[in-house]
């Protein structure tokens, strides 16, 4: 059972009015409530192209993100559905379903640019989906790939190569899927079949040539393969040949979708269920549904502060600055909480140090008493025995001589044992220390409660 709110619909979490971004409240009031990590799956695309059905599926639902029957696009900004996750006990599955790419009612195409970069940085499976065939055209369109290495290009050093100076991004690029629709083509490659994956992987091989077109699509395949080294391919039938049915595809049953379409969306949905990892920070940090509002509220904010500040040129560059500044601050929060969790360890170190020299002073303590103790037992049995052989008790005086003799060796003992006996139990102690700092806060505070138990 998710630890937040069950979302029964999706609900509006990045709003994109009149090409300017901003954050619901409602959503964020939504995660802040998710205390569970997340496995966040963002899809991209041109519109009309089918991308709320797919995430429909993953949430198991014929309805939620609105599928729209007509040419216009129906989906603005980016909708977020938060719902239990079907194979992780504790982990909440949240679907970002995004704006249709390349919708000819934009005035800028630029605010495509934003919606791609911030599918990228929130998500931790990236689904960019296309129709009918990966060839030259389908790269074309994926050109947002290549605008996102242009800033890091810009950045580094004046002779740094791009792409290949641009490894530390990669650390928190999401894994990548592309999904084919209305996949018409048979999987043969020089007359052997190949799988999904083959077929995504020789479409992405760079072209010989030096032909400028031809040098700009190579380009865009090396980003893809340098940015996403994790890939996956899945082509899908068409759901029906009925246009009728087509237009209303969430309306029509189950049983009237091609057989092969449904196999195909059902492989899908146990991928992403499967494999779709946790979304992380560096340095492997988890996030959960309350970590992720701040970040989207983090990654916003940077592309509008940075929209103000840049001409139409740079805006094509921009996305890449905005994941460059919200990794930087991500980078910073977790600088503060390493050397928070330090400082905590410091203290609980000094604080056990002082309980060891408490204890070590009382030992000692004890252990005087222990030999004052047996001293005055020894003083008073040999006094019992001299007052025997002053009264003619001769015998009893003797077999006295035993115990007397006994309690002697017991305090020399106690004597020469004095360094081995506190060192092993402080060396005992300092090994017990050792594992208390080692071990998660709540187990520290209960060691540190029964070290402090013993100077009682």
């Amino acid at each position: 059972m998710a630890s937040g709110p069950i979302m029964l619909v999706p609900m509006c979490l990045v709003e994109n009015k009149n090409e300017q971004f901003s954050v619901n409240q409602k959503a964020l009031k939504i995660l802040n409530k998710i205390s569970q990590p997340v496995v966040v799956v963002a899809i991209v695309g041109l519109y009309r192209t089918g991308k709320s059905y797919l995430m429909n599926c993953l949430a198991r639902e014929k309805l939620g993100f609105p599928l729209g029957s007509t040419v216009q696009s129906e989906t603005k900004g980016i909708w977020m559905w938060c719902v239990p996750h079907p194979s992780k006990p504790s982990h909440t599955l949240v679907l970002l379903d995004t704006e249709g790419l390349g919708d000819v009612e934009k005035g800028d195409p630029k605010n495509d640019s934003w919606i791609f970069a911030l599918a990228v940085l929130l998500s931790s499976m990236f689904v960019y989906n296309s129709m009918n065939t990966i060839n030259h055209d389908a790269l074309e369109k994926l050109h947002y790939v290549a605008e996102l290495t242009e800033l890091i290009r810009a950045k580094s050093s004046p002779v740094s190569n791009g792409v290949e100076d641009s490894t530390e991004f990669v650390s928190f690029f999401p894994d990548f899927i592309w999904t084919v629709r209305d996949f018409t083509l048979e999987l043969k490659l020089n007359g052997r079949p190949i799988t999904e994956d083959e077929y995504l992987e020789n479409a992405l091989k760079l072209i010989p040539g030096v032909n400028p077109k031809l040098k700009n699509s190579n380009i865009l395949r090396e980003c893809i393969r340098h940015f996403f080294p994790k890939r996956k391919c899945f082509v899908f039938d068409r759901p029906t040949n009925d246009k009728e049915l087509l237009a209303h595809v969430e309306d029509i049953l189950e049983s009237q979708l091609d057989p092969k379409f449904r196999k195909q969306s059902d492989n899908f949905c146990s991928y992403i269920y499967t494999h779709a990892k946790t979304k992380t920070l560096r340095e492997g940090v988890k996030v959960t549904g309350n970590r992720l509002g701040p970040l989207v509220v983090t990654y916003v904010d940077t592309i509008l502060q940075t929209d103000k500040a840049l001409t139409q040129r740079e805006k094509a560059l921009a996305a890449e600055q905005a994941m460059k500044e919200a990794a930087e601050k991500e980078q910073a929060w977790l600088r503060q909480k390493y050397q928070e969790q330090q400082q905590q360890i410091e203290a609980q170190h000094r604080s056990i140090q002082e309980n060891i020299v408490q204890l070590r002073e009382k030992l000692e303590r004890e252990r005087e008493d222990v030999l004052r103790e047996q001293t005055r037992i020894l003083e008073h049995k040999i006094k019992i025995q001299e007052d025997l052989l002053n009264e003619g008790f001769k015998k009893k005086s003797e077999e006295m001589e035993a115990e007397i003799n006994r309690l002697r060796n017991l305090i020399e003992t106690t004597e020469k044992e004095k360094t081995p006996w506190i060192s092993r139990t402080l060396d005992h102690l300092a090994t017990e220390a050792s594992a208390i700092l080692s071990v998660p806060a709540k187990l520290v505070d209960k060691g540190l409660r029964w070290l402090g138990s013993l100077f009682k």
